[in-house]
């Protein structure tokens, strides 16, 4: 267990008053940034109210067990860990809280329904504890390194089990957090257990004060992907539309300053293959626009999937502005870039592609998914580039070897198989602390 100093306990306090009187202060900086968002995507002007603990209290009569999963990555992760429970529990209702539109949408989109849904309160005192006022959850389960320390207080306060779930903590963050030891260590503690992805991530947050009994190395439950049985039908349906002939590449959930370097890579690739189709997906619906019109403005014949315009031979660059589709653009391509990873991002997930059984290629600022992708190099499931003409030559080269696109996309599906098993622990310790009725 941990020891605290005498001193610790003056400034522990202050340093909570310190934390909140700044996120006040930045209220109106934070709600600047809702209308300019808005301005973009315009669902964030809307529910301002469960921003701040006013929402309708929920209906059903049966205890809530409560799952914060921040955005779509968060909520993908949980769709496992929500329907085990759902078959496990059915005394129970399922509260699932995000932040942002698009993991609210994610949410209606697999659970209309069959959960209720809010956006989770700023983490101000107020607006948190009329959340757990109204909400009054039995446990709660959040999602990754979501620490809010007003919310975990609150929740500790009312004695409501809560659990970090898929819990990462990366070097760089590990050494922010030190600078605050004492005040990390005194929130860290008040959570009833944590699970996280690996053990090195166990081992760092032992180090910033964690209890060993609490903390568990359970895997990471982004391994449980569950993909739908029609999909395969859908991948190939959507493939006879582009022509069965065509070479097809996805570059998704890319981010501002990386769609330069793939249309740049792109020029090159379409010289050597010419009849080449790229899928290219912007990580955020507000700038859909943009990177459409990016593609005219770079010369490409392009068409966006929202128009359900055929994509002819002529057609050399389809822009996926729809969302829910990014497993279908997947599933109907020969290879894939994953995003976030030309530029210093931290890169996003590899397992949905490889799950699809595709090569996979990534940028080099990966450091999001560093164990993940560290496992994919290792099984020579994934190749990572450094700017666009490494790109471009990596693509060229495994469009035009088929034996490695499957040898790649094969060791993925392997690694991920025997890499599963993350919800049924987390399950077990969910178990422990959850309220048998």
């Amino acid at each position: 267990m941990l020891s605290f100093s005498p001193k610790l306990f003056i400034w522990l306090p202050r340093l909570k008053h310190i934390y909140t009187l700044l996120f006040f202060i930045c209220l109106p900086l934070i709600l600047l940034r809702l209308i300019w968002r808005g301005f973009r995507a315009p669902a964030y002007w809307h529910r301002w109210g469960e921003r701040f603990g006013y929402m309708p209290k929920l209906t059903d009569p049966r205890p809530v067990i409560w799952c914060h999963a921040v955005s779509v990555g968060e909520v993908e992760a949980s769709r496992p860990l929500i329907q085990a429970l759902q078959r496990d529990y059915p005394e129970y209702q399922i509260l699932v809280t995000t932040m942002t539109p698009t993991g609210s949408a994610r949410v209606l989109h697999h659970f209309t329904g069959q959960v209720s849904h809010y956006y989770l309160p700023y983490d101000l005192p107020f607006a948190v504890r009329r959340f757990l006022k109204r909400m009054r959850p039995a446990i709660g389960i959040i999602m990754e390194t979501e620490i809010w320390p007003n919310l975990i207080s609150n929740c500790h306060q009312r004695n409501i089990p809560l659990i970090l779930a898929n819990a990462r903590m990366s070097e760089r963050s590990a050494r922010g957090y030190q600078h605050i030891s004492g005040f990390s260590r005194d929130i860290i503690y008040r959570l009833t257990k944590i699970a996280t992805q690996t053990e090195t991530d166990r081992n760092r947050l032992i180090a910033l004060g964690a209890a060993p009994e609490r903390i568990h190395a359970i895997g990471n439950l982004k391994y449980e992907i569950n993909l739908p049985a029609s999909l395969t039908e859908q991948c190939t349906a959507i493939q006879r539309l582009w022509s069965a002939h065509r070479q097809v590449w996805v570059a998704a959930s890319t981010h501002e300053g990386e769609e330069s370097q793939i249309l740049q890579a792109m020029e090159k690739i379409h010289a050597t293959i010419p009849d080449v189709l790229l899928i290219l997906v912007p990580r955020h619906p507000e700038r859909f626009d943009r990177v459409f019109n990016l593609c005219q403005q770079a010369g490409f014949n392009t068409i966006r999937r929202s128009t359900e315009a055929v994509c002819s031979d002529e057609v050399t660059i389809l822009v996926g502005d729809t969302m829910g589709e990014l497993p279908l653009f997947y599933g109907a391509s020969d290879l894939a870039f994953v995003g976030g990873s030309l530029i210093p991002h931290g890169g996003h997930n590899l397992l949905e592609p490889a799950a699809l059984g595709r090569a996979v290629i990534t940028g080099p600022h990966h450091f999001n998914f560093t164990e993940i992708s560290s496992h994919f190099f290792d099984a020579n499931a994934a190749i990572e580039v450094h700017d666009a003409d490494s790109l471009a030559d990596t693509v060229i080269r495994l469009l035009q070897d088929a034996a490695l696109r499957s040898t790649m996309g094969e060791a993925g599906r392997q690694h991920i198989a025997k890499s599963q098993g993350a919800s049924k622990r987390l399950l077990s310790l969910i178990e422990q602390h959850l309220p048998h009725l």
